[in-house]
């Protein structure tokens, strides 16, 4: 889908995203502005804050693949990241904004009076960040990929460069102003070209999205394998083009491509005959249109624990990303903070609306990308598949200044939290200065991964963060928040036992290929074992380790829980003395 108008869009974007934030300089001054923006942001700026850096590389790009590939089962996705913040508005929001903090480590030190709760989740929160910030990555290769050809580590590349510059320009002050406006692009850039995408579809005469054959294709197609890629073909096919097949090299001929299993080479090409069954990728499972569009179509050897696994991660995970909480830090009060979570509410279910339809059209006319395994790249391609010309040209531009909006926006407030956690606790270097070299290590270390990831969905990525959050940090937050009981040992050892084996499974599934082993869905889906296990074990120990519970719990949660007219929120982290 090489396009100059697509390139163009991706420039405008980073440039815009740069210019905002140089804004945000200008009036960003202390690091109270640096951190929270001075607890100064209004309901509906934040909101729509939120809902820029919220809507990520999975919401934007990654659920439009799934659902494309795997059919409706992949619904939870968005239902869960909007229920998220449904969990988050009733138990979260408003003691954690009244809790003072700066960052989610503050809290935890100034909940439990301890450097080693507070090292623990700084650990934690610094692994769901970078965990998170890698699938952020890994879209913008693929979007500029799509967009011009370039490889996947230049669109990696470019924006840990724009995002470190932004951030270090102006802090959470600065990418306020950026992420509220991005949330805006982003929701244009994926509602108006799929409106006209209706329209064809319409006009073309509303083709069955459910007949019970398998996808084929729907005109002569060229096909690029970017990789080294093992097929299965239905049915034999008459194939034309170059590259290599099981070995054997070819050279601008014709070739029968078998029926069964088939090694295509890295660089091949070739045309595929309009109406011949598309073959797919050995690793996804091939279904008819109609099988697809049921529930459990996926042939999961587990569906139903996958299925509660992702309800359970989605659910609970989003109180627990550090990127998250630290914007209910920038409330005035508790009662904005409320007012904040039920507009994000709004703005996230209207959005969600749109990637589904992209997915579902995606099956008539990109079927192709069940064949390369490039599924999530369905929003990209759909607009120049069906409409051609101009027209077709420029909706796909703003699709793809849309996603790396995504990109860019939550990239920004992941890089942020990190900077928070890296500058306090890691490098101890204090204000403006410390910030700013803190954030540079942020976007880094993300930035290596990228070259050693297996290229999973991003979607399955941002996934596995959210277990890892919901097994470490949401049961820090809400047991610590909702009871007295809970110790200093029991936290540390809740999100040990719950953090820790999410993180590794989640580090083996990206990085290590866990092929169709019984034990892959517990592996790359673990938040139903991994939560209960990290709440159980921080509630249990704790009645155990009573002798620990720490000193003035009682004035904490009162401070946590109080109406802010009594004077009892508070406006800045624990000060020196309450942190023994």
């Amino acid at each position: 889908m090489t396009s100059g108008y697509a390139i163009v869009a991706v420039l405008v974007v980073a440039l815009g995203t740069i210019l905002i934030g140089t804004y945000g300089l200008r009036v960003s001054r202390t690091t109270s502005d640096f951190y929270v923006a001075s607890r100064t942001v209004s309901p509906w700026w934040n909101a729509s804050a939120i809902g820029g850096e919220y809507l990520s590389a999975a919401s934007f790009v990654g659920i439009a693949g799934l659902i494309f590939a795997y059919g409706p089962d992949m619904l939870w996705f968005p239902v869960g990241y909007t229920a998220g913040y449904l969990v988050l508005l009733t138990m979260v929001a408003a003691p954690l904004r009244r809790s003072g903090a700066y960052t989610l480590p503050d809290f935890a030190e100034a909940r439990f009076r301890s450097k080693v709760v507070r090292a623990v989740a700084s650990i934690l929160a610094l692994a769901i960040g970078w965990l998170y910030l890698l699938p952020q990555l890994e879209g913008a290769g693929l979007t500029l990929n799509t967009v011009t050809g370039a490889p996947d580590w230049v669109g990696a590349l470019v924006v840990t460069v724009v995002v470190t510059v932004n951030v270090m320009s102006g802090g959470m002050r600065s990418i306020t102003f950026v992420q509220a406006f991005q949330y805006w692009l982003k929701l244009t850039a994926i509602t108006v070209p799929i409106m006209f995408l209706i329209v064809v579809w319409q006009v073309h005469g509303a083709e069955s999205l459910t007949k019970p054959e398998f996808p084929t294709f729907p005109h002569d197609t060229v096909v690029k394998f970017h990789k080294e890629t093992t097929i299965h073909a239905e049915q034999a096919i008459f194939i034309k083009g170059s590259g290599a097949i099981d070995g054997m090299r070819i050279e601008n001929a014709g070739h029968t491509l078998p029926d069964g299993y088939h090694r295509i080479g890295l660089g091949s090409e070739f045309t595929f005959p309009q109406g011949a069954p598309v073959p797919h990728l050995s690793t996804m499972d091939h279904n008819t249109n109609e099988s697809w569009a049921l529930p459990d179509s996926g042939a999961q050897r587990f569906p139903l624990y996958g299925v509660y696994s992702l309800i359970i991660a989605t659910f609970l995970g989003t109180m627990g990303l550090p990127h998250v909480i630290v914007r209910f830090y920038t409330n005035p009060n508790g009662t904005a903070a409320r007012r904040t979570t039920l507009i994000v509410l709004g703005l996230l279910s209207v959005f969600y609306l749109m990637p589904p339809i992209y997915g579902a059209l995606g099956r008539l006319y990109t079927p192709e990308l069940l064949m390369t395994g490039q599924t999530d790249a369905v929003v990209l391609v759909l607009p120049t598949r069906m409409i051609e010309g101009i027209g077709g040209q420029l909706l796909g531009a703003l699709v793809a200044g849309g996603a790396f909006a995504a990109f860019l926006s939550t990239s920004s407030g992941l890089v942020v939290s990190l900077a928070g956690v890296l500058s306090q606790d890691v490098l101890r270097l204090g204000g403006v200065r410390g910030f700013r070299i803190s954030t540079m290590l942020a976007g880094i270390v993300p930035l290596a991964m990228t070259f050693v990831s297996t290229g999973m969905p991003v979607a399955d990525m941002v996934g596995l963060a959210f277990a890892v959050a919901a097994s470490s940090l949401c049961p820090l937050l809400m047991l610590g928040i909702w009871s007295t009981r809970i110790t200093t040992i029991g936290a540390i050892s809740g999100m040990l036992a719950g953090g820790v084996p999410a993180l590794t499974a989640g580090l083996v599934t990206m990085f290590t290929d866990t092929g169709n082993a019984w034990y892959e869905v517990l592996l790359s889906r673990p938040a139903a074992w991994t939560v209960p296990l990290g709440f159980t074990v921080m509630y249990v120990v704790s009645l155990l380790t009573q002798r620990h519970v720490p000193p003035g719990v009682q004035r904490t949660m009162v401070k946590l829980h109080a109406p802010e007219n009594l004077g009892l929120d508070g406006s800045g982290p624990a000060s020196a003395d309450e942190r023994s």
